[in-house]
């Protein structure tokens, strides 16, 4: 019986999660949110100490400390630009946990009068999803990491492997069910593992953010399924609350890209959504210098910045919030477009720019900023591509196509910021690129960027 005290602390940390998720809702309230939830779940940490004697309790401790370094280190140390990758192994460390645990339960039901199919089911249901969303989440570390292609990784026979795959995984949910033990778990664990490494080599380009948002939720199920198991309320809520906002960020992510919850979740069945060439082109464009550019800005009257994933890469962001306060100060009207996802995840440019200490005010979300590219003189596209690329619009076929845009191609001039002509993370052409009314500003975003604002500066 879980002492009353224990279960207060209980709810108290379920209060501090579902507080957490309201303020990482805006901008203007994530820190304070972020905060909240890591004091929930310090305390439902430390009181399982106090809850009841524990065995082992040195080794409990090192692992403990020892995560909480590594942890900690890799917080701080990581670059705004792989806050993805982080988020992906953070969530894959949490899925295949509960998988352990899992199987650490199946091997104890062998050992003593075996509890309710619905628990044993669970078990085994958790070491499956928990197995998919580390192996998943791994293949997408690599993925973004550049340890491994982006593109669609496909092969002869994918398709029946995958889903020879699922049905054994499901019949050995059964098996382990009724006759629960080591074995069958360790044989769960393997097929989960199989499971994801085959759902996400399939799949390249812009579905990777929405991948990494759909094995959030199964790590969110698993830790629900692991609580049943256990007994704990705590986990039961906590899991339930990541796999409903991780289910509800997959469908925003996929409505924001165009894309299909459906065909991302079984992309492997079709061998892969995202299949651009990747090549560089080398047709003709109107470039200019920094000091061309400068006039242009200088004489505007209304400007929208669209930052991107380069933006991200050069750290270019601090450049333009100083460059933007530039013009401003001349009586320019400035604004930034935000697309939904922008850089490799939800939420990436808002934090970069809210570094820069750039005011919550100027960052405009896309169904607000759209109707006023018509109306702008200048917008200045730093490192972003696909979310600008009209052939979301006009090609059918093409990977992006139906993916909700940015209307860049509604203002009266375009000025790109690239490195080079090769194409965005989607690998296509961008045809904007070609418009007459667009010009490159050709080179890396931070010393384009600050050659820019001494231009405008000077004018």
């Amino acid at each position: 019986m879980i002492p009353v005290w224990v279960q207060v602390v209980y709810l108290v940390a379920a209060v501090c999660f579902i507080l957490a998720l309201k303020g990482l809702s805006s901008p203007k309230t994530a820190r304070r949110g972020n905060l909240i939830g890591a004091a929930g779940a310090l305390v439902a940490t430390a009181v399982v100490f106090f809850e009841r004697p524990l065995g082992n309790i040195v080794p409990i401790l090192i692992a403990v400390g020892l995560g909480a370094v590594l942890g900690a280190v890799g917080a701080r140390r990581v670059q705004m630009t792989q806050m993805p990758q982080l988020v992906a192994l953070f969530n894959g460390v949490g899925g295949g946990a509960a998988a352990i645990v899992a199987v650490a339960e199946l091997h104890g039901f062998d050992r003593e009068p075996a509890p309710s199919a619905v628990t044993t089911t669970a078990a085994a249901f958790t070491v499956v999803v928990g197995a998919v969303s580390f192996a998943g989440s791994l293949v997408t570390f690599a993925k973004l990491q550049g340890l491994m292609t982006t593109r669609p990784v496909v092969f002869p026979g994918l398709p029946v492997l995958f889903a020879a795959t699922i049905l054994t995984a499901i019949a050995a949910i059964v098996i382990a069910a009724v006759d629960p033990g080591l074995i069958p778990a360790i044989a769960l664990a393997v097929l989960g593992l199989l499971a994801g490494v085959l759902l996400v080599l399939p799949v390249g380009g812009a579905d990777v953010p929405i991948v990494i948002s759909l094995l959030n939720a199964f790590t969110g199920l698993t830790v629900a399924a692991g609580g049943y198991v256990l007994g704990n309320v705590l986990l039961l809520i906590a899991g339930t609350l990541v796999g409903a906002s991780g289910t509800l960020l997959t469908v925003m992510m996929a409505r924001g890209m165009g894309r299909s919850v459906t065909s991302t979740l079984f992309g492997a069945l079709r061998g892969g959504s995202t299949l651009g060439a990747g090549t560089a082109s080398d047709r003709p464009v109107r470039s200019a210098t920094a000091q061309d550019i400068a006039i242009m800005l200088g004489y505007a009257s209304r400007v929208i910045i669209v930052p991107g994933y380069g933006l991200a890469v050069a750290q270019a962001q601090h450049a333009l919030r100083e460059l933007v306060d530039v013009l401003t100060e001349r009586g320019i009207e400035v604004d930034y477009a935000i697309h939904p996802v922008a850089g490799r995840m939800p939420g990436h440019m808002n934090v970069l720019l809210a570094e820069a200490q750039v005011p919550y005010e100027q960052l405009v979300e896309m169904d607000d900023i759209n109707p006023r590219f018509k109306h702008s003189d200048v917008v200045l596209v730093v490192g972003a591509n696909d979310v600008v690329n009209p052939a979301a619009k006009t090609t059918p076929g093409a990977p992006i196509y139906g993916m909700p845009i940015l209307k860049v191609d509604e203002a009266k001039q375009v000025v790109f910021m690239k490195r080079s002509m090769r194409p965005g993370f989607a690998g296509i052409e961008n045809e904007l690129l070609y418009d007459p009314k667009t010009t490159l500003l050709f080179g890396d975003a931070k010393e384009t960027m600050d050659k820019l604002l001494s231009a405008v500066k000077a004018l």
